[in-house]
């Protein structure tokens, strides 16, 4: 992302640059800024969704407003200052994604444990994609009793865990991976598919002409919906092709954190009677770049007396191996979509208040896969909360300059992947660091 300084009038790190303003001799600055913006971005897609539920939050647009006036050029040069301003982000993160948690709650009542299909049952389909519960809904209530069968796919699969999305019989599995996979899997299905946020690939002529949009999403030539009557999407399901029946095993998701707190007299026996030894929170925002194999390696390395967490869409490269259970506690407790990092940070913040110490002191590690603008707002929501010793991957954000992220690494002790074998070591306290 450049910047523009007005003084000299050259794009910020341009060689004619006169000045040390935004430019080539305060680079760090520019780094914070897109930083910022980055994270305002999945600010605006959590606030988006919960005013379509009807929650909004007066400090949450304020801040908006304040840190978007931040960003413009020769506003501020203080690169302390500007560091708090993004742990700022973060902090107002998680007040967004605490009003999405309530709204989703108030809407579609409390998650629970749900084990989900990912075999296919016969009839017409259709399959949903991206975030909006809301738009899921619609679809369900307008497909009742029209023999279309409706799938998840990508960070759809949470829906399975709420009461008033579950109650619909027609929703019936989740088909596919995450959404980097989405050309193969759409490409494979043969029903009517519906995009409800981003997250969104440039489509096959194979499927385009089964794809439909809705809400922010769009691309160009494909159907959009408007004001959620998805009539066209069930015309288009009903003259389609029918899948067939097909066994596929069954992905646990649903794990609220009201759900988790239910076994945390278990948990916390458990810990202290040496049967889990860790807590590994293994998730993130997926992508197709080389090296996220890092991610299912680690996860299938983890010991058997660990227990794994995972968030959005990271989990996909690993949520249909077999992880078992510690005396009735699931090994791979799925909490949600990316937004339900705010699930994960309520469990470790009860784990903490459990044992009396603080989340830095818990028997966890975080390692999270970084993609998209979400993925920043999150890292920044972590970081404001204090939480040191995480890992990322598999590379630096390309927006971060080496300065600020030996800022990032001599505050938080923020980490680069290395190996699984490596890291686990390290994480097991066999290895410093």
């Amino acid at each position: 992302m450049s910047m523009f300084c007005y003084q000299c009038e050259q794009t910020a790190n341009g060689a004619g640059c006169t000045v040390k303003g935004v430019c080539g001799k305060n680079e760090d600055i520019a780094s914070l800024q897109d930083t910022l913006i980055f994270g305002l971005k999945g600010i605006g897609a959590y606030a988006y969704h919960a005013r379509e539920l009807g929650a909004k939050d007066d400090d949450v647009d304020a801040f908006m407003h304040e840190a978007m006036f931040a960003t413009l050029t020769n506003v501020d040069f203080d690169i302390e200052r500007f560091l708090g301003l993004a742990l700022k982000c973060g902090q107002v993160n998680l007040r967004v994604m605490e009003l999405l948690n309530n709204a989703h709650v108030k809407r579609f009542g409390e998650p629970r444990p749900a084990e989900v299909e990912t075999g296919t049952k016969a009839g017409r389909a259709i399959l949903v994609t991206g975030h909006d519960l809301l738009d899921l809904y619609e679809l369900l209530n307008q497909t009742q009793d029209k023999g279309i069968n409706v799938y998840t796919h990508g960070e759809m699969l949470p829906a399975h865990g709420y009461p008033e999305l579950r109650k619909f019989k027609h929703l019936v599995g989740n088909f596919g991976n995450a959404w980097q996979e989405q050309r193969k899997d759409f490409d494979e299905f043969p029903g009517a598919i519906l995009v409800t946020t981003n997250c969104v690939m440039i489509p096959k002529d194979s499927y385009r002409g089964r794809l439909f949009t809705t809400g922010i999403a769009g691309v160009e030539g494909v159907r959009h919906i408007t004001g959620r009557d998805f009539s066209e999407v069930i015309a288009a399901a009903q003259k389609l092709p029918a899948l067939g029946e097909a066994p596929g095993k069954k992905i646990a998701t649903g794990f609220h954190y009201t759900a988790v707190l239910c076994l945390l007299d278990k948990i916390v026996a458990a810990v202290k009677a040496g049967k889990i030894r860790r807590f590994f929170l293994i998730g993130g925002c997926d992508g197709a770049k080389p090296g996220r194999n890092y991610y299912t390696r680690l996860a299938e390395r983890v010991p058997r007396d660990c227990v794994v967490l995972t968030v959005a869409c990271g989990k996909y490269r690993f949520n249909k191996m077999e992880f078992g259970a510690i005396d009735g506690i699931p090994r791979l407790i799925d909490v949600g979509q990316c937004n339900d990092a705010y699930s994960a940070i309520q469990i470790a913040l009860a784990l903490s208040k459990a044992f009396g110490v603080g989340v830095n002191e818990l028997p966890l590690s975080v390692v999270l896969s970084w993609f998209e603008q979400k993925a920043v707002a999150i890292l920044l929501t972590l970081l404001s909360l204090g939480v040191k010793g995480m890992r990322i991957g598999p590379t630096p954000p390309a927006f971060l300059t080496p300065g600020v992220f030996k800022v990032l690494q001599e505050k938080f002790d923020l980490k680069l992947i290395t190996t699984p074998e490596q890291d686990l070591q390290a994480m097991l306290g066999a290895l410093p660091g």
